[in-house]
């Protein structure tokens, strides 16, 4: 069973689409549909949707999160959007080191552990991202690369300073293709990394941390993959987009 601790989060990734209209409709439509949830809900939106999606959840239990961050607090950076920032426009959480920044952009796991260390500073809870590309799977590296960006990206940090912070297990292979990994392979890999972070971070940190599994989840999916013992929740793309299926993940049953 999964560990009474973690509180299952579902966790909307709108990445670069919806207008400003399109983003308060759906905001406001999961606000009203957050308290039949069956976990926590976070809606992660464009930079530019942060001020009016916020005004749309407020008085909500749903959280407002941003899409990443740079990891200084100001300064001449065009283009960045700092912490301090993110917190001053209502943002609880920000994802942070999402396989699309590490392959479009070229972020590494240097780049990550500053982000996620100038979230946790500020206040923000960090959805680490973590998962290996369908190359490197099947050339059998899969848990290679996770022991590798677990331990890059967390670097430096006591128990203590991860305590707020949450993983997103993503297989590269499978975000954005229709593609899921069954939910025997969600559950082998959030275990191994439940085992990574024992071995770094002791039991207590490793058994109190959610796990998310982001790649294709879908209303048909949910439930099987919710229903594995170390998946504590879903970081939702495509699907979180249309309010039907995002309401129905929301809604997940375990078994």
């Amino acid at each position: 069973m999964t560990s009474s601790l973690r509180r299952p989060l579902l966790a909307g990734n709108w990445k670069m689409n919806l207008t400003l209209s399109q983003s308060v409709d759906l905001a406001r439509t999961v606000a009203e549909a957050a308290g039949s949830a069956s976990g926590e809900v976070a809606l992660c939106v464009p930079f530019t949707a942060i001020a009016a999606v916020g005004a749309a959840l407020k008085g909500s239990s749903v959280r407002l999160g941003a899409q990443d961050l740079y990891w200084e607090a100001s300064g001449a950076y065009t283009g960045e959007v700092s912490a301090p920032m993110l917190v001053d426009a209502g943002c609880a959480m920000v994802v942070v080191g999402h396989s699309e920044r590490r392959k479009l952009f070229g972020e590494g796991d240097e780049w990550v552990n500053k982000k996620t260390a100038a979230a946790l500073k500020a206040g923000l809870t960090p959805i680490v991202c973590i998962g290996e590309t369908l190359d490197e799977r099947e050339s059998q590296k899969t848990w290679r690369v996770l022991e590798t960006q677990i331990a890059g990206g967390l670097k430096g940090f006591a128990p203590a300073d991860l305590s707020r912070a949450v993983i997103a297990y993503e297989p590269v292979w499978a975000i954005g293709t229709g593609k899921t990994a069954s939910p025997a392979q969600a559950q082998e890999a959030h275990l191994f990394v439940r085992g990574q972070l024992k071995k770094l971070y002791g039991e207590g940190l490793a058994q109190g941390m959610r796990i998310l599994y982001g790649g294709s989840v879908t209303a048909d999916n949910a439930d099987s993959l919710m229903a594995q013992p170390d998946v504590d929740g879903a970081l939702v793309g495509g699907a979180s987009l249309k309010a039907e299926s995002f309401l129905r993940i929301m809604r997940f049953q375990r078994a």
